[in-house]
């Protein structure tokens, strides 16, 4: 095995916030990073030592943007996959290009995991019409319609609660490939991110619990009330098997549906460090940003024990909405902690930065994160 030691390049392909997070643990380090996207003075690029900018579709950029790192890694998982083959010509890029493959497109990550026998929703594979007809025959309703690629955050699906709706629904994601899921009726939305080092350990931060709005990750808690100590263990395993099924060197994220009868069903995977896992940089011995680093790089994996319990919400460029937020309501309160992520328009739905509240217990941290961000609006 050959460690990447701190004074080394590392590259990362995508330059957001995940990025941004990335770059500030791995320059902490010694590190240096350069990132590439077709965007320039990006949240990544803010902090980088060098921001490429190109497109991924410009294979001899992607060339020569990984011969001047040691390892590239990514904080966005839809790339291309020429872009990701690319790199490889010319350094290791961890995760590997299976794990991006099987992710970043919702039909080959349910049959990859169906196939290795791990829980999912019941589904069917839609390319037109008569095909989603006949899914929903198959399923019932009410169902959920996913594009089958390139979605986040609820973008690409839509929810069908009755057969007749299915044309209009068919016809709002573009007629495109998609993939039909039976509806989870469940009682709570957990994540697990974990981390797998060049040599098979793996570690996690347990399980997250996690609350949406509007389809976009809005409070997450740890740790995560609503399960049973089993069934957070159960989940905790059921992630470490993916990222070994998926030989992922670096950080992934599983998130899960518990159903309300007790069941854990893998909603989606992301092979990358994950908005949930935000936490961790202020409540553990080590954030998911350097652990990600530290697994890319060859390094030992660090210890995931937490301070404290801990909340963290998003914040969304609707809190602009009546002018800049009163920053100082929130950082009065001495377990609060406020992370912006250097965007320089706030539009609606966008994420600008998040805050995490540490406390006793988590329903404590959830009330703090909660009280520390509605301060934030201007009177």
């Amino acid at each position: 095995m050959t460690v990447v030691p701190p004074g080394s390049a590392v590259g990362v392909l995508g330059s957001g916030q995940l990025g941004r997070m990335f770059a500030l643990a791995a320059r902490r380090l010694g590190y240096r990073v350069h990132t590439f996207s077709p965007e320039s003075d990006t949240p990544t690029g803010q902090v980088a030592d060098v921001e490429i900018t190109a497109s991924y579709d410009d294979l001899d950029a992607v060339r020569k943007f990984a011969r001047g790192v040691k390892v590239v890694t990514f904080e966005f998982e839809n790339v291309p996959a020429a872009c990701v083959t690319a790199a490889e010509e010319c350094a290791p890029v961890r995760p590997n290009a299976q794990a991006l493959h099987v992710s970043q497109h919702r039909l080959r990550e349910k049959q990859f995991l169906s196939q290795k026998g791990f829980p999912v929703a019941a589904f069917r594979h839609v390319q037109n019409l008569g095909e989603l007809i006949a899914a929903l025959a198959a399923l019932g309703t009410p169902a959920v319609l996913k594009t089958a690629g390139f979605g986040y955050d609820g973008k690409g699906q839509r929810v069908i609660r009755k057969s007749e709706e299915a044309a209009e629904a068919f016809a709002a994601l573009g007629g495109r490939e998609a993939v039909l899921e039976s509806f989870i009726d469940f009682s709570c939305e957990l994540s697990v991110v974990a981390a797998r080092s060049i040599n098979g350990a793996v570690t996690d931060w347990g399980a997250i619990e996690n609350s949406h709005a509007n389809h976009i990750l809005d409070v997450s808690v740890s740790p995560a009330v609503t399960p049973t100590p089993r069934q957070s263990a159960e989940a905790v395993k059921i992630a470490h098997d993916v990222l070994r099924a998926l030989d992922v060197v670096g950080v992934m994220c599983v998130e899960f549906f518990l159903t309300k009868n007790g069941r854990l069903i893998i909603n989606e995977l992301a092979p990358r460090p994950h908005n949930s896992g935000h936490l961790t940089l202020d409540a553990a011995v080590t954030n998911q940003f350097e652990q990600q680093l530290r697994a890319v790089c060859g390094l030992p994996l660090g210890a995931t024990d937490f301070f404290a319990s801990a909340a963290m919400v998003n914040l969304l460029g609707d809190l602009w909405t009546k002018g800049e937020p009163v920053w100082q309501r929130a950082l009065v309160l001495p377990d609060v902690k406020l992370h912006l992520y250097g965007k320089a328009e706030a539009r609606p739905g966008r994420k600008m930065g998040h805050l995490t509240a540490l406390a006793r217990t988590p329903a404590e941290a959830r009330d703090l994160a909660l009280t520390a961000r509605r301060a934030l609006t201007p009177v």
